[in-house]
């Protein structure tokens, strides 16, 4: 009988770092992903702003933008345009 329950105590050992590794950094993720989410609609607003009325670029730049933004006009409009709760701010 050598030491086998070492080896399971090692892997035990991994597996709550990585557990821990991952319970610290989730939130940071889903930061990092919300603040691009949110600079990528900004970005759509001051390039597309004329499709809600809000003419920020001329619409040269706009055109040259236009074929990288298309497939995301749909989304971004459906947020822009949908109604705000005090919850939006939690979640």
């Amino acid at each position: 009988m050598p030491d086998q329950p070492q080896p399971q105590k090692k892997g035990f050992l991994q597996n709550l770092k990585e557990v821990l590794y991952g319970m610290g950094r989730h939130d940071m993720t889903r930061y990092a992903i919300r603040t691009r989410a949110s600079m990528e609609h900004l970005f759509i607003l001051i390039t597309m702003g004329d499709l809600l009325g809000i003419p920020i670029l001329p619409p040269y730049y706009s055109l040259r933008l236009l074929p990288y933004v298309v497939p995301q006009i749909a989304t971004w409009k459906r947020r822009m345009l949908r109604e705000k709760d005090v919850s939006d701010a939690m979640f």
